[in-house]
């Protein structure tokens, strides 16, 4: 769902400029370069989260197991930075599928709880366990299996034309490495054994295969991210997309902005898991790692605005902003908005040290819980209004037409529990 806003331009209070003015294409290569650079730490962290993968498959045990989390958890906090590339770039928009897609029906992928059931309605690959078989069949789609490589899990992505089919990706992965989170609302994350991945003393069964489909998992993350990084390197396509119109790359940079703010970050990843107190609607939901999901998205947010990403190295990428340009228009705009963004960032950080303290996302989002409730409810009124100073922004940059994603779980509450 959108929410279209037909934005003309608008009289606004026009202050008196700095001695060097912010440029367009000047705000919109910096944009360029901090999506390179925060893609390339994406994929600094995948090389390293395959290394660690490695380790566990070559030498399983609760440390190697505890490794390999922490590694997954270390990639997340640069790959979660990326996403306010994404609404506004097609190119981004059409690969983030691969690499991020969720929530996932793992029972595609591996065994799961009884409680999971045998059978879904609406997906007739539900339950078919790539690695306990060597043929899928389901749908009138047989897909061998004998053999797990990043080829015929990418094939298995969306397999049937159904989202949930989950097969590849930071998810994927995640499951493989913690397994099914049973606890609803109460404590506890997965806890997937490393024996799992032993093959002298396996449990769960076809342990070979689960490692072959994690190492494979893997292997083709970084193979999706390398393509990424050189879309923005100096010839990549979307690079050149952003840069060879600066206004369409303003266009692109709030509508990134405020789609991932309102409708993928506020409504569909926040308020409708509130609303049904559903702890399935938390995006890293075998690892309760949500919190940070959340947390570093708002961070990618401030990135694009502010002009300026620190990398994983701990030096900064920075040059000429969205905030630059805002300022030389209307001073009193951009302090609105820097507050905005502030509120939004301070109460994610309450949320996170909740986190951090003993209490998980998906039990903040829990019936009953007024406290953890009100917690994530003031993070996604933070994110609300921000958006609407972006709208602001919008019209003082005289950028019109533009269509920022909306959520049923925001516009429409009651249309969630229909």
């Amino acid at each position: 769902m959108k929410r279209r806003l037909l934005l003309g331009s608008a009289i606004m209070a026009v202050m008196a400029a700095p001695a060097i003015a912010a440029e367009p294409q000047e705000v919109v290569e910096t944009y360029a370069d901090i999506a390179l650079a925060t893609y390339q730490d994406s994929l600094v962290t995948a090389k390293e989260l395959r290394t660690a993968i490695n380790a566990l498959v070559e030498t399983p045990s609760e440390e190697t197991m505890a490794a390999a989390r922490e590694a997954w958890l270390a990639s997340r906090v640069p790959y979660q930075q990326t996403e306010a590339f994404r609404f506004g770039n097609a190119i981004v928009d059409e690969w983030e599928g691969k690499v991020n897609a969720w929530p996932l029906d793992e029972g595609l992928i591996d065994y799961v709880d009884a409680s999971y059931g045998t059978e879904s309605d609406a997906n007739e690959f539900y339950t078919v366990n790539v690695i306990a078989n060597d043929k899928v069949s389901a749908g009138g789609t047989d897909i061998d299996v004998t053999e797990i490589t990043t080829e015929v899990i990418a094939s298995l992505h969306e397999v049937g034309g159904i989202e949930a089919n989950v097969a590849t990706g930071y998810h994927a992965i995640e499951f493989l490495l913690w397994g099914q989170d049973l606890n609803g609302t109460d404590a506890g994350a997965g806890t997937r054994a490393y024996t799992d991945f032993d093959t002298e003393n396996c449990t769960g069964g076809n342990c070979e295969r689960r490692a072959q489909y994690l190492q494979a998992a893997a292997d083709l993350l970084i193979t999706d991210l390398e393509e990424m990084v050189a879309n923005w390197e100096t010839k990549g396509e979307a690079r050149a997309e952003v840069m060879a119109d600066p206004q369409a790359g303003l266009t692109a940079m709030l509508t990134g902005l405020g789609s991932l703010s309102y409708g993928e970050l506020a409504g569909e990843r926040m308020k409708l898991g509130l609303l049904l107190n559903d702890p399935e609607e938390e995006h890293d939901c075998f690892s309760d790692n949500t919190h940070n999901s959340h947390y570093y998205d708002v961070v990618g947010i401030r990135n694009v605005y502010f002009g300026a990403y620190e990398r994983v190295d701990g030096s900064t990428v920075e040059g000429p902003s969205l905030a630059d340009l805002v300022s030389e228009k209307d001073t009193a705009l951009a302090d609105e908005v820097k507050a905005k963004l502030d509120t939004t960032l301070e109460a994610m950080a309450v949320m996170k040290a909740r986190a951090e303290g003993g209490e998980a996302y998906d039990q903040m989002i829990g019936q009953g819980n007024e406290e953890g409730n009100a917690v994530v409810q003031a993070a996604i009124d933070g994110l609300v209004d921000q958006t609407r100073s972006l709208e602001r922004v919008i019209v003082a940059l005289d950028l019109s037409g533009i269509e920022l994603e909306g959520s049923d779980s925001l516009d429409n509450p009651e249309a969630v529990f229909e």
